[in-house]
């Protein structure tokens, strides 16, 4: 019963609060006994606050026997990336050269899980200050995949989607600069969303703010929804944030894809290697959409590849940010951290403002794209995981860009646009495959019907991984 309490979805768990099957002390031990079998394997919590934790579950319990409930998530425990500020606990980033001092105020969106009574049990794995699609940092090490320990569980909220795969917390806050919350929710069968620009509040600001996003992993769509009703709540103090629009995104999970357009890209016209299973995965997951009345067509979206842009726009920000490092401070950063500091200083201003004239051109292009389009579907990344230890897999060695696994991601940072991947599948030996669901901006509530419709038709929640 322990296990099963883990690994129940969110909103499942606040059903049975509710019905008073299980209380939230009963939910809050049950992640935190597995976080105690489990976390010496994976290396996925650098910080945990049992007694935190159990006091604000007994918080949350003794509302709940009231019938008062907090607020939308109260005492669903989760962990929340060590690149957010978390009231009382460090905010390491997966660095030395980090404070371990306890952080004074709550990051925009744990702020608002905070005020809806969410149980947070600690902070989760990251590569330093996130520059990274795998989770493998000098402070921490090297992550691990709750589906296979020897795997990759993706990055940069690689921590977090670990954890939450593995029952060591039934929902968890990560980021998103450029895949970093999508990928590891493909690696980890789970599902996360980058919400468009501005949809969710961040405050304080992220040092990539042009890029970045908050969001959360979750076990399924409808728990998706959910967590983008609470923090999607205002902020003032966020300059880029769009209007409170008081939305419900839950209303709109059951209206189905019938009748929408929906292109399906294999590559987006540039990706330089694909995994022949996961594309069949994919293309098999794609059929989906058509048996429930979409209009399916093969399509690339048409721009080239992005990612030159992007880096010349992510780098320079690194720069500036870490030169406010004293020598002492910048000399603890790992080998990652400076080489992305030295590529930032070969970035000339004309480098960096051509970037921000693409970064505009591709929007334009997208937004005409979604005039013909509904939604864009597309793998979430070209490969299965891969080895814990590595950067990429060794099938791109030869390519000269061992990145080149994760380029479905970026491209709808620099757009704005929102992007879902959901689990759509599982290789031969049980790794799961994630498929990518994105729509025009600010059509975020359609991306989630979508999903929606495709987690009713195919759903994966019930899986757990092998780890016992």
């Amino acid at each position: 019963m322990t296990d099963d309490i883990a690994f129940m979805p969110a909103m499942d768990l606040v059903d049975a609060y509710r019905r008073g099957r299980i209380s939230p002390v009963e939910a809050t031990k049950a992640a935190l006994a597995r976080i105690e079998k489990h976390n010496a394997t994976l290396n996925v919590y650098c910080h945990i606050d049992r007694d935190g934790a159990l006091k604000t579950a007994r918080e949350s319990e003794a509302r709940w026997k009231k019938g008062e409930p907090k607020g939308l998530v109260d005492g669903v425990p989760m962990p929340v990336k060590d690149s957010l500020q978390v009231v009382g606990m460090p905010m390491r980033s997966g660095s030395k050269a980090s404070s371990t001092a306890p952080m004074t105020e709550d990051t925009s969106h744990v702020a608002a899980a905070r005020r809806h009574g969410a149980v947070f049990l600690g902070k989760a794995t990251t590569p330093e200050y996130g520059l990274g699609a795998v989770t493998i940092s000098p402070l921490t090490g090297v992550s691990r995949n709750p589906w296979d320990p020897s795997r990759t569980c993706g990055g940069s909220s690689g921590g977090p989607a670990a954890a939450c795969a593995a029952g060591m917390g039934n929902a968890a806050l990560g980021t998103d600069a450029g895949g970093s919350i999508r990928i590891p929710a493909a690696f980890n069968g789970l599902v996360a969303m980058k919400a468009s620009n501005g949809r969710v509040p961040v405050h304080p600001a992220s040092w990539v703010p042009m890029l970045f996003s908050v969001g959360a992993l979750t076990r399924t769509v409808g728990d998706q929804a959910q967590l983008m009703n609470v923090i999607t709540e205002p902020e003032p103090r966020d300059p880029n944030t769009l209007p409170y629009d008081g939305v419900n995104y839950r209303h709109t999970l059951d209206e189905g894809v019938r009748g929408l357009r929906i292109a399906f890209s294999r590559t987006l016209g540039f990706a330089a290697y694909l995994d022949p299973e996961l594309v069949e995965i994919v293309a098999d997951a794609v059929e989906v959409f058509e048996e429930l009345g979409a209009r399916v067509e093969e399509k690339d979206p048409g721009f080239a590849n992005p990612g030159g842009h992007f880096r010349n726009i992510l780098f320079p920000h690194f720069v500036r940010f870490a030169s406010r490092f004293g020598p002492e401070q910048f000399a603890l950063l790992g080998d990652t951290a400076k080489a992305s500091f030295e590529n930032g200083k070969k970035v000339t201003i004309d480098d960096h403002l051509a970037a921000l004239e693409a970064r505009a051109a591709l929007i334009r292009h997208m937004h005409a794209f979604h005039k013909d389009y509904d939604l864009l579907v597309t793998p979430m990344t070209a490969v299965p995981p891969f080895a814990a230890d590595r950067w990429g897999p060794p099938e791109l060695e030869k390519t000269g860009d061992i990145r080149a696994w994760a380029p479905f991601g970026n491209p709808f940072n620099l757009t704005g646009q929102p992007a879902i991947s959901i689990p759509c599948g599982f290789t031969k030996s049980g790794l799961p495959i994630g498929l990518q669901i994105v729509g025009p901006r600010f059509g975020d509530r359609r991306v989630l019907r979508a999903a929606a419709a495709f987690e009713q038709a195919r759903s994966f929640v019930k899986r757990r991984p092998p780890l016992g």
